[in-house]
């Protein structure tokens, strides 16, 4: 085999090694961060993130794995350690979003995240998006209801973020317009169905009495 071919195929062998090796410590951050998310009521993944990563004793260059393989672990660790407990946490959580959702009706409220998608923590939010073709209209409805919010996000093309003093659990409202809603993506940048669910769907889930 001539040299520069062999060059090519050490090169290449380490590049491989590389990627199996990154691939093996995004697998173990997303582990120990699920268990802190879990275990420790932390809501912020990246923080989550990091604090796994030096609790492994990993460099501060370390890739990181996404949001999107954190929940995959939670996933895991609910199935392990969650049991009866965790799935009595995220029945009432959904019995709570159901009940929200049918109060703002009027906005066809799509139920998302972790409560949707079943990796949910106790200290996880109910997340819902709206679609308005103002969010003054979401904003009456809760002084309405006498509900105090603040925005977190505002975007001057993008959807709007308010989080709402609920009781008994946090409460993430993003509004888009009906259009914006529409036009939004169904699934994730990983090509994976995004779990948005209609009230008829929620209500189905609480049907079944495994959820």
């Amino acid at each position: 085999m001539p040299r520069s071919t062999l060059r090519y195929e050490q090169r290449r062998s380490e590049r491989r090694f590389a990627a199996d090796a990154d691939g093996q410590q995004r697998t173990r951050i997303a582990q120990a961060a699920a268990r802190l998310v879990a275990d420790h009521g932390i809501t912020d993944f990246a923080a989550a993130k990091r604090k796994a990563a030096r609790e492994l004793g990993l460099p501060t260059t370390a890739a990181l794995p996404g949001d999107d393989e954190v929940e995959d672990a939670l996933v895991s660790h609910h199935a392990l350690f969650g049991g009866e407990v965790h799935k009595a946490m995220l029945r009432q959580q959904r019995e709570r979003a159901l009940t929200w959702m049918r109060r703002l009706a009027a906005f066809e409220p799509r139920l998302t995240g972790g409560v949707a998608a079943g990796w949910a923590t106790a200290a996880s939010p109910i997340r819902l998006e709206l679609a308005a073709d103002s969010v003054k209209a979401v904003e009456l409805a809760l002084l309405n209801a006498e509900l105090r919010y603040r925005p977190v996000s505002t975007h001057d093309d993008g959807p709007v973020e308010l989080a709402v003093d609920a009781p008994e659990t946090p409460l993430d409202l993003v509004v888009r317009t009906p259009e914006a809603a529409r036009q939004r993506p169904r699934r994730d940048r990983h090509g994976r169905e995004e779990a948005r669910l209609t009230v008829r769907e929620v209500e189905a889930l609480l049907d079944d009495t495994g959820s």
